[in-house]
């Protein structure tokens, strides 16, 4: 058998490179085909996909001369592959200057081998973000960062403010370029916290129990796509959100009952009223309103823009902008 649409095994070089984001061992079809083709498969010793091939029993040694000097490598491949199809499997670097090295070699003489690039596996959406964990663990990991390693989920909160405020400014200003460097911020974030709290002694966790507790509660507030539940609207997507809150927590007697006071006061402000409006009023609010202070009277203005679809917190932060 040969690969589809592509010349007899001799006389080629198959260089097989993959992605280190996907598990050892997952191909394509190309890809197991030119390693069952080959009279030799050679890889760095010790790479997780040469290890996985090899337990599929495919044999996978290093050439000749070892993997050392690059340019001997380049020269064992080419010579080995003139009499017949070579596999080189990738490292998870991706093995940089190989390829130029075998163009040399390649363009010496006459009687050089056909040369192929196969792609064995590829990222899938979101795989980057492995790559963003991985980073996170060297900084924090001994012989990193020595300030990444002192931080603790205390000293990180400031940041956390500091860069979802940043995020929001980049939004209201329309700076895409901005907004992508800014959510990068944010992220790093969670990817810290997650770091610092695989470390607690007690109660660890990582980054896999925040996805899994983020992706299990969006199925279980989306009944109306994950199950049998009905919303066709927006409104009814987000009363039905509410509910199934409702249904989570305890049951709230103040107003403001878990919203954080440290959140700025324009936007528990707005929370309050968004709040009282799902609940059809709120005697507590109208008792505020109704008062004379200097905070009933900035209230009394925050209701008055909630009612015209304002946020008080956007419109401050639009008129502070360029001082």
């Amino acid at each position: 058998m040969t690969i589809a649409g592509l010349p007899p095994a001799a006389g080629r070089l198959v260089l097989i490179f993959t992605t280190p984001r996907v598990a050892p061992g997952i191909l394509t079809r190309f890809a197991w085909e030119a390693l069952d083709q080959a009279e030799h498969v050679w890889a760095r010793a010790g790479e997780p996909q040469a290890d996985a091939v090899a337990e599929a029993g495919v044999t996978v040694t290093e050439p000749p001369h070892g993997t050392e000097d690059l340019g001997r490598v380049a020269r064992d491949l080419v010579d080995a592959a003139k009499q017949g199809l070579v596999v080189w499997l990738g490292s998870a670097d991706g093995d940089p200057g190989l390829t130029d090295a075998i163009a040399d070699e390649v363009s010496r003489g006459p009687g050089a081998p056909d040369v192929e690039l196969l792609l064995g596996s590829y990222d899938v959406p979101g795989a980057a973000l492995l790559d963003v964990v991985a980073v996170m663990d060297r900084l924090r990991s001994p012989g990193g960062c020595p300030w990444d390693a002192e931080q603790t989920h205390e000293s990180l909160a400031p940041y956390l403010l500091e860069e979802a405020h940043e995020a929001v400014e980049a939004m209201e200003t329309g700076d895409r370029t901005h907004l992508v460097e800014e959510l990068g911020d944010v992220l790093l974030q969670v990817v810290f916290h997650a770091r610092v709290g695989q470390e607690d002694p007690e109660s660890p966790f990582d980054i896999d129990d925040i996805a899994a507790a983020l992706v299990a509660k969006l199925v279980r507030r989306h009944p109306h796509v994950f199950a049998d539940g009905d919303a066709a609207t927006a409104s009814e997507v987000e009363s039905r959100w509410e509910e199934i809150k409702s249904e989570e927590k305890p049951a709230r007697e103040r107003l403001l009952d878990g919203v954080p006071a440290g959140m700025p006061a324009l936007a528990r402000a707005e929370k309050a009223f968004s709040r009282a409006r799902k609940r059809g009023g709120s005697a507590e609010l109208d008792a505020v309103l109704a008062g004379d202070s200097d905070g009933a009277r900035l209230l009394a203005l925050v209701a008055e823009l909630d009612a015209r679809g304002v946020s008080a917190e956007a419109a401050l932060r639009a008129a502070l902008r360029d001082l």
